[in-house]
């Protein structure tokens, strides 16, 4: 017996095995010719799978939440006035981490499962100026996606930097920093990009790093001060040897790697087949009965997806999926925490990982009592993936 469990959760997902190949290769200095080529490389890479050409990348040692604070330290001073569109729980945490940089901070909210409006956002945009403005492109907490194209938009008419909270979305939903007007998009390893976990990445685009040039006031943090970093990312693109705090050498390789495999794919088909991967999966989970966070598909994130329990089960369920074979999340936001569960689908994950969790979720409620025409699910993601 095999014993195996696909890891279905939000992050970190499955990687490659050339991926994994480069996390256990012999670690070298970090200013060894070699790796200053796989590090000047990716960085170069990453302008590309962001379609940022324009954008000053930064690949530092952190979580996704030290990302956040890097776009917080280098652009907020004390006193400035931000505007979060706040769609989950990682909105809240923008909130945490700009006003503890002296922001001044208005929300723009909407109910558990939706998003603000459009026609909210720029009533709220209104009644600035505002500095910058932050977005959580795929809340984890919610499943939720914004219409970041747009948004950006609205943050370009009011004059307002727009910064684009990545993390569940890079490499996996539709994103095109230069194009669509994004001044800052972050992001970590451990999700779509197909990386372990470990690299807080940012990519900084010409009106941010102006501003930043601009700041009347020191950077509040030490470790996160572009100041501190910004000539490290030029001498390691220019092959250059550089030293500030030491870099993760075989997660940048490893990196090197995905960014590479990521590319040969094609961003477009990779949005597609992220796409294609949700709507299965989505048609999968509803087909048995079962209800999504968010309150419609047309805001429901591809990157993930958030389920309630039906009435009568709760999160006793997991061990049950687990133990049929695929390993999925529980829920983060404190208002429904209790009420749903999580399911990631980025990265490396297949058709047949969707069909192998669905089949799971299936077996595990039928073995807690829940009454549904069981085989419904499956049959239903194989339809959408046959298409």
């Amino acid at each position: 017996m095999k014993g195996r469990k696909i890891l279905m959760i939000p992050g970190p997902v499955e990687f490659t095995p050339e991926v994994l190949q480069a996390m256990g290769l012999p670690t070298t200095s970090h200013l060894a010719p070699n790796f200053m080529d796989v590090f000047g490389q990716a960085l170069e890479r990453l302008r590309e799978v962001f379609i940022a050409p324009s954008g000053q990348p930064f690949i530092i040692a952190g979580s996704g939440t030290l990302a956040m604070e890097m776009a917080a330290a280098n652009l907020v001073e004390p006193g400035d006035r931000v505007l979060v569109v706040n769609t989950g729980l990682f909105g809240d945490r923008f909130v945490a981490i700009l006003e503890r940089h002296g922001a001044e901070v208005t929300q723009v909210t909407a109910p558990v499962g939706d998003v603000p409006s459009l026609e909210q956002v720029d009533a709220a945009l209104q009644k600035g100026p505002f500095k910058l403005m932050t977005v959580t492109h795929v809340d984890t907490s919610t499943g939720v996606i914004t219409d970041i194209r747009n948004l950006a938009h609205l943050g370009r008419k009011y004059d307002t930097l727009v910064v684009v909270d990545g993390v569940c979305s890079v490499a996996g939903e539709e994103l095109r920093q230069d194009e669509w007007g994004i001044d800052l998009t972050l992001t970590a390893s451990q999700k779509a990009l197909g990386v372990p976990p470990g690299l807080a990445i940012v990519v900084a685009g010409p009106r941010a790093m102006e501003v930043f040039r601009r700041r009347k006031t020191p950077v509040r943090s030490f470790y996160a001060d572009w100041t501190n970093w910004l000539p490290i990312m030029e001498a390691y693109e220019a092959r250059q040897p550089a030293y500030f705090g030491t870099p993760p050498v075989n997660l940048i390789w490893a990196l090197n790697v995905s960014l590479e495999q990521i590319l040969a794919e094609g961003l477009d088909n990779r949005f597609a087949r992220h796409r294609r991967i949700s709507a299965a999966f989505k048609a999968g989970v509803t087909a048995i009965g079962l209800q999504l966070v968010p309150v419609s598909l047309e805001k429901a994130a591809h990157t993930l997806t958030t389920i309630y329990y039906p009435e009568g089960i709760d999160a006793r369920l997991l061990p049950l999926i687990s133990e049929a074979g695929a390993i999925v999340a529980s829920g983060r936001h404190p208002v429904i925490k209790e009420r749903y569960f999580r399911v990631g689908h980025m990265g490396a994950v297949t058709g047949a990982d969707v069909l192998v969790t669905v089949g799971a979720i299936e077996w595990a409620l039928a073995r807690s009592g829940y009454r549904f025409d069981v085989g419904a699910g499956v049959a239903a993601a194989e339809r959408v993936l046959a298409e």
